[in-house]
């Protein structure tokens, strides 16, 4: 390490310290140590390299709570890779998958559900009966085997300090990791699986008839972040890997054993500012600073509530971030009008599912005869991903048609 390199670290140390004492402050946080906890272990590298920016406790052990399912995840995308499953397949959900608590799907005994709905219950709601049933069917029933395999991989991977127990990160004192060793996993789920990236990124979904939520609140509230996870255990503390792009550069963020949800995001964002400061040069500080406080001031003044409710949306900035989607994000797809709503939520499925992402949408179409009809439109896609999911619908027989961004057909259709 040179002495600009040096320098640059340091001041990193104080900014992220800085940060954290400040964030706790205001919200009257008792310290991580006075709660039981460990000390905060956090570290921060560039995804492109895996360059070490910045590392607090980075190689002490920590609980990895929900931050384990990325490790599922990671066993579901290569299985998908490598056409041993599919996204529609069915997987069986189990007496003990069903009966985990506590944030769950509800997937009753006997039941089923999708690869694909796992995918989303892990990545929005840190489901736990998702996680259990995806690491049973991958592993012919047995959890047991199935940690075996998930500490396998995570060795295999260079995660030489990580031991799984389980699929979904509920509590169990043999099972460790470090910040640094999830800063591993994470930059592998992006370069193994540029195709399933996008998952990370679900600010809702569909579910049954019920819409789940996202509950990762960087991914609304810092700009050019597009993913990962959130965890939290009592014994584990408050954790969260952030991924984000600005300028070019991805950075990849972990931070464990934080004393609540406030001060683990602030600290991450504080973090992510300082490394996007020093990997940009000096003319880009303020600029991420700018944006972070921005999008600090809007949330602070409450949500703005769209015209239509929308269901299984994408953050936008998933797929504007990552030049490697298919550049500006500005596209949109009309996929027609229906006469029921599950027909236009079956539309919407496809048409994200095809888009790879993109800003769900769906507006009553008021008509002529009593009943409404709805209409569904897929917004914030590029434009090779817009005309591919259309040529790809199109080929099904179902409506699709790419829209320029300055011609806007679909959201005005939607909005009479």
């Amino acid at each position: 390490m040179n002495r600009k390199q040096g320098f640059l670290k340091a001041r990193l140390a104080r900014v992220v310290l800085l940060g954290c004492s400040l964030a706790m402050l205001a919200a009257g946080i008792v310290p991580a140590r006075a709660q039981g906890l460990p000390p905060m272990s956090a570290i921060l590298i560039d995804a492109r390299t895996g360059q070490q920016l910045y590392a607090q406790n980075a190689n002490e052990p920590r609980y990895p709570a929900s931050l384990t399912k990325l490790m599922t995840l990671y066993l579901l995308f290569e299985a998908l890779r490598d056409h041993r499953i599919t996204f529609d397949q069915m997987m069986p959900v189990s007496v003990h998958a069903a009966s985990v608590e506590p944030v769950k799907l509800g997937a009753l005994p006997g039941s089923r559900i999708t690869v694909q709905e796992a995918i989303l219950g892990m990545v929005t709601l840190s489901a736990n009966d998702a996680a259990t049933i995806a690491g049973e069917f991958l592993a012919g029933g047995d959890e047991t085997r199935f940690a075996a395999l998930m500490t396998l991989k995570a060795h295999t991977l260079g995660m030489n300090d990580t031991v799984f127990r389980n699929a979904s990160g509920l509590p169990n004192p043999n099972q460790v990791t470090t910040a640094h060793d999830l800063s591993i996993l994470a930059r592998r789920l992006i370069i193994d699986f540029p195709d399933d990236y996008h998952f990370f990124s679900t600010a809702s979904f569909l579910f049954h008839g019920r819409v789940i939520f996202n509950h990762d609140h960087l991914l609304k509230s810092y700009p050019g972040a597009d993913g990962m996870k959130t965890g939290y255990t009592n014994a584990a503390g408050h954790n969260l890997v952030t991924s984000a792009v600005r300028g070019g550069v991805r950075l990849i963020g972990v931070i464990m054993a934080a004393p609540s949800n406030y001060a683990r995001d602030r600290t991450m964002a504080a973090m992510l500012d300082q490394g996007f400061a020093q990997e940009l040069g000096g003319s880009a500080k303020m600029a991420a600073l700018q944006a972070t406080q921005a999008a600090r001031q809007a949330q602070d003044q409450g949500p703005v509530v769209p015209a239509t409710a929308p269901v299984a949306t994408s953050n936008p900035r998933a797929v504007a971030a990552n030049g490697g989607y298919g550049g500006r994000s500005d596209w949109s797809l009309d996929l027609g009008s229906y006469n029921s709503k599950a027909a236009a939520y079956k539309a919407l499925r496809i048409g994200q599912r095809e888009a790879r992402g993109g800003v769900v949408h769906l507006a009553i179409a008021r008509g002529k005869t009593k009943h409404p009809g709805y209409h569904a439109w897929i917004a914030s896609v590029s434009e090779a991903h817009a005309r591919a999911a259309c040529i790809a619908m199109n080929h099904y027989g179902r409506p699709c048609a790419p829209v320029h961004p300055s011609g806007a057909r679909s959201r005005e259709l939607a909005e009479r």
